[in-house]
């Protein structure tokens, strides 16, 4: 009986201690192959803005995409809306995500060989994360992981 019971208590404690969320598996699948991710915000009033399609970068622990400053998007996520997300198409798998505004270049250069590899246009040297943009303000790239 007390092994039982300490054995749940450990799960639960390494769950507590691990603290992070993790994406769910029909997720992590779609997100390995997929081109779009579809993106939505909540207003302060707490309706869904309208759900955009954006290009990104999946590393296995969370998603990368671009913004520009001062947008809606970027607005919303800076005050802690969560960001809501669909895989591959408005109505893919979906999860509700944290994010984050991240001013790092190196995390521009990371992207932009995936996005090579993934849109043809980038690899022609258009829509491509640039981390000189990232370093003089004009993009934001945002870190979204899986909300608690």
């Amino acid at each position: 009986m007390w092994s039982v019971a300490l054995a749940t208590v450990c799960v639960l404690a390494l769950a507590a201690v691990g603290g992070a969320a993790s994406f769910p598996p029909d997720v992590v699948e779609a997100l390995k192959t997929s081109k779009n991710l579809y993106v939505a915000t909540k207003r302060k009033d707490g309706t869904q803005s309208s759900v955009a399609p954006i290009w990104f970068m999946f590393d296995g622990d969370a998603v990368y995409f671009t913004t520009a400053p001062g947008t809606h998007k970027a607005t919303r996520i800076e005050h802690g809306s969560p960001v809501l997300v669909w895989v591959g198409a408005e109505n893919g798998p979906h999860f509700v995500g944290k994010g984050e505004i991240v001013h790092d270049p190196a995390i521009a250069d990371k992207m932009a060989p995936v996005y090579d590899q993934k849109y043809w246009i980038s690899w022609m040297g258009f829509f491509r994360p640039r981390a000189d943009r990232v370093r003089e303000g004009k993009t934001l790239i945002v870190k979204v992981t899986p909300a608690e």
